[in-house]
């Protein structure tokens, strides 16, 4: 039996199963699976920010409780492998972190009591309904006294062993602070997008750096304490080869054999990395990883943002990142603001996020890329492995077999006008079927 679930902007989620015309046939030339099978999934996600957490307090109980229900119940949008920040980021109520004594390299003073009003209670909301959910942690910014500029925004960390050493130690004190809370941090990633020179939380770090704390330091401290934690390059930006400057005078170059590889080629550095997070720029980046280096797990770290007005048009932009990195190796897709408020953000540029509470009246809605999410996390279980696809859909579909054996076929219509899809399973004629898809929409085929 095969169902089909469809939403355009006027219909959400409408069973259109009565609508699919059985084909019976072995080949498609919109989709057809072409027999192979690629990575497994680990599933999909969101960040866990301070901004999404506080207007969840100004709803009722049983609106509360729905909206992380949907978020995480296996029954609803499963998100199974998530992400939290090590002190402030860009949508934290204030910057913090969690030693601002200036010269602590012993971490004395380290304390994660912040995250005990935010960050651990939305977290174990979270945990309600899924007690064994994955979740990777990166920072935004090393606590101040340690950059140059001292300050949360911009800058870079300075490279004395003092401060590698120190900051190492901080990232095991706040994976064992977190494991006092119930929370089992999975995989610390050493930096948010570190091309990112911003004035909200940020620290650049060039490729040599990152080699360095990685090989000499971190994975070291990791290893002395006794952390079975993974270790991930990331979260990567980019780099982009060549990207034009402000106001398009002139050139930069980033080379990205030259950041990557210069890590991966190093087996002191190596042997500690367990893979790599993308996001960003980072999608130019994944397939040149997945060629190179097939044996590493790739995932995309962070869903692109927008502007706040939760467009359709974004929607669909979103839906194509999703096909993007998973038809170039990731094997998880993680979501940015799973909820906001429809104010300005604390430094300026407000984002899209699945639920909007709106400030004044606590409305509660869900916006189009709730949608978009939902037709794939509610039906590509952690464990589905990417198929191979062959037809004039490859752009604006992709097929994935669940662990129970079902096959899903996520597939968009970007077009204005309806289109005809058909898809094939050689190996299966009788999930071979045929359907009209709305325009601009999106759709789910389950196949038993």
């Amino acid at each position: 039996m095969t169902t089909w679930i469809a939403t355009t902007q006027d219909d959400k989620l409408a069973d259109r199963t009565s609508d699919i015309e059985s084909t019976n046939a072995t080949t498609a030339a919109d989709l057809q699976l072409d027999g192979n099978e690629y990575q497994a999934l680990r599933g999909f996600g969101g960040c866990f920010n301070e901004l999404g957490w506080l207007p969840l307090q100004n709803v009722s109980e049983a609106e509360r409780d729905q909206i992380i229900k949907e978020l995480f119940s296996p029954d609803e949008m499963n998100f199974t492998f998530n992400r939290a920040p090590v002190g402030a980021n860009d949508f934290a109520d204030h910057w913090y972190s969690y030693d601002e004594v200036d010269g602590d390299y012993g971490m004395e003073h380290f304390s994660v009591e912040h995250d005990e009003q935010t960050l651990i209670p939305y977290i174990h909301r979270a945990q309600e309904w899924q007690p064994n959910m994955q979740l990777f942690s990166s920072p935004w910014s090393p606590p101040t006294w340690m950059k140059r500029p001292k300050a949360y925004n911009y800058g870079r960390l300075v490279q004395t062993p003092e401060n590698l050493k120190a900051y190492a130690k901080y990232f095991v004190k706040y994976i064992q602070a977190y494991a006092e809370h119930g929370i089992t941090v999975n995989q610390l990633h050493v930096q948010n997008e570190v091309f990112a020179d911003q004035k909200f939380p940020s620290a650049l770090w060039d490729s040599e750096a990152l080699k360095v704390f990685i090989r000499d330091y971190l994975g070291p401290a990791f290893d002395e304490a006794g952390l079975d934690t993974d270790i991930w390059l990331g979260t990567l930006n980019g780099p982009e080869d060549m990207a034009w400057t402000g106001g398009g005078y002139g050139m930069t170059l980033n080379n990205y054999n030259r950041f990557v590889d210069n890590i991966l080629f190093d087996d002191g550095a190596r042997k500690y990395i367990k893979g790599i997070a993308y996001q960003w720029a980072g999608q130019n980046c994944i397939a040149r990883t997945h060629e190179s280096w097939p044996e590493i797990e790739l995932i995309q770290s962070e869903s692109e943002c927008g502007t706040g007005d939760n467009s359709w048009e974004y929607a669909e932009y979103i839906f194509h990142l999703i096909n993007h990195y998973f038809r170039n190796g990731a094997t998880a897709y993680t979501y940015w603001n799973m909820i906001l408020d429809d104010q300005d953000s604390t430094w300026g540029w407000w984002q899209n996020s699945l639920f909007t509470i709106t400030a004044d009246k606590h409305e509660v809605r869900r916006n189009p890329e709730y949608y978009v999410m939902r037709h794939f996390s509610h039906y590509v279980r952690p464990g589905a492995k990417v198929l191979g696809t062959t037809g004039h859909f490859n752009s604006m579909a992709i097929a994935f077999r669940n662990p129970d054996g079902t096959v899903v076929v996520v597939a968009q219509n970007a077009l204005d006008e309806e289109r005809p899809f058909e898809f094939a399973d050689p190996d299966a004629a009788e999930r071979g079927f045929k359907v009209t898809l709305a325009p601009r929409s999106f759709n789910t085929f389950v196949l038993d």
